[in-house]
């Protein structure tokens, strides 16, 4: 399984990004993909999850300003994000699983918000 992410970049708080994450390989057709992200100096945490059926978590954090989607028939998952604030500066990675319980993540995309 490849994860393939993409649309991270620099913004000023306030303004909006749109991540993008093609999954490939052999993969379940009923799975979670979601993303996480790290901060210099931190652990990777959780930002949203999404199941094939549609259902979503999120991280309290970016409750209201975060969106995520996919679309299963070519399993892509996206995350809009709006309202930015510089605390949500880090590199954001793509993650699939558990399938046979291994966990898949992609190469990472930085986000960079300035106040």
């Amino acid at each position: 399984v490849q994860l393939q992410a993409s649309g991270g970049g620099l913004v000023q708080a306030g303004g909006s990004l749109r991540l993008s994450c093609l999954a490939s390989g052999s993969i379940f057709s009923i799975n979670t993909m979601g993303w996480y992200r790290q901060a210099p100096g931190k652990q990777r945490d959780l930002v949203a999850t999404i199941t094939t059926g549609g259902n979503t978590n999120y991280a309290d954090s970016v409750k209201g300003r975060f969106t995520i989607s996919r679309y299963n028939a070519n399993n892509t998952v996206y995350l809009q994000m709006n309202s930015l604030k510089p605390e949500d500066t880090a590199v954001y990675y793509c993650h699939l699983g558990p399938q046979m319980k291994y966990h898949y993540w992609g190469q990472g995309t930085q986000v960079t918000v300035s106040s």
